[in-house]
């Protein structure tokens, strides 16, 4: 073999043991790379969690006088706009009615459960009245035509002699009696962020025996509404069985977070509308 054939001959070699070389590395370059996607797409949709959308509609409460004075008659209207100012004039029937209108004072002694009328132009109106001076929150519960259950709040400020100030304290028993009715109240966790059931067992306070003859209200059951002990977290919670008639009605929801809640739960018998409050603590 000449010197020519032999260079050759060594170079054919090179070229071999480099294309023998090349698929490995390009095998694993490539699994790297299957791998870092997979983990860029995860991250990717966890990074892509929708954000809380900017409020779509808005709210405003006032008084129809321009002012509220305790223990005086008054009306109160609720003007309901998209985010750009155009009034919302079309709503879907929520348990019976439009809107939903939950007022409380300041320490959540005082409750009101009540349902403005639609007078058009995205306008509600109610007349009622309030026990004490002070500030109260107004919640209104709707549903747009084609959108999704909204809770819109707002503090208002009522003239005259404020109450004594209560503090939002756990019962130690859930256990009340409210005319001839014994209301009793279970949770099967108190834990934030877990489901939790609410089963009331409602009873007359005299014989014990369970009534099972309550009748709708609103639709329903019962309601419940929850807030916590600062009126910044508000639950709207229907039951699970709606058209239960007790003695137990059942409802299911979940505390955000941690703290002191007050929950009132709304049952009708006999055509009178029962409101039963408890106070509970969440760990």
């Amino acid at each position: 073999m000449n010197k020519k054939m032999i260079i050759v001959s060594a170079l054919l070699s090179l070229s071999l043991l480099a294309a023998c070389g090349n698929p490995e590395k390009n095998n694993h370059a490539a699994g790297h790379g299957e791998i870092n996607n997979q983990t860029a797409d995860n991250h990717g949709g966890h990074g892509a969690e929708k954000q809380p959308a900017p409020d779509k509609h808005k709210a405003s409460f006032a008084f129809a006088s321009g002012g509220a004075r305790a223990k005086e008659e008054t009306e109160v209207t609720i003007q309901i706009t998209n985010a750009d100012g155009t009034p919302v004039n079309d709503y879907e029937v929520n348990h019976e009615k439009l809107l939903h209108l939950i007022m409380v004072n300041h320490d959540l002694s005082y409750f009101a459960h009540i349902h403005p009328e639609f007078k058009g132009d995205g306008k509600f109106v109610v007349k009622t009245s309030f026990p004490a001076g002070g500030k109260y929150k107004a919640f209104a519960d709707f549903k747009p035509a084609g959108g999704s259950s909204t809770t819109l709040s707002e503090w208002m400020d009522v003239e005259g002699k404020e109450g004594e100030h209560a503090s939002v304290t756990p019962d130690p028993k859930l256990v009340k009696v409210v005319g001839d009715k014994e209301i009793t109240l279970a949770l099967s966790s108190t834990k934030a962020k877990e489901e939790v059931t609410l089963t009331y067992d409602i009873r007359d306070a005299k014989t014990k025996q369970g009534i099972d003859s309550l009748e709708p209200y609103l639709g329903a059951v019962g309601h419940v509404v929850i807030l916590s002990d600062d009126a910044g977290k508000y639950l709207h919670v229907h039951p699970l069985d709606e058209k239960a008639t007790g003695p137990k009605a059942q409802f299911a929801t979940s505390f955000p977070q941690s703290g002191i809640y007050k929950i009132w739960g709304q049952f009708q018998h006999k055509g009178e509308v029962i409101t039963v409050p408890f106070v509970v603590e969440v760990k």
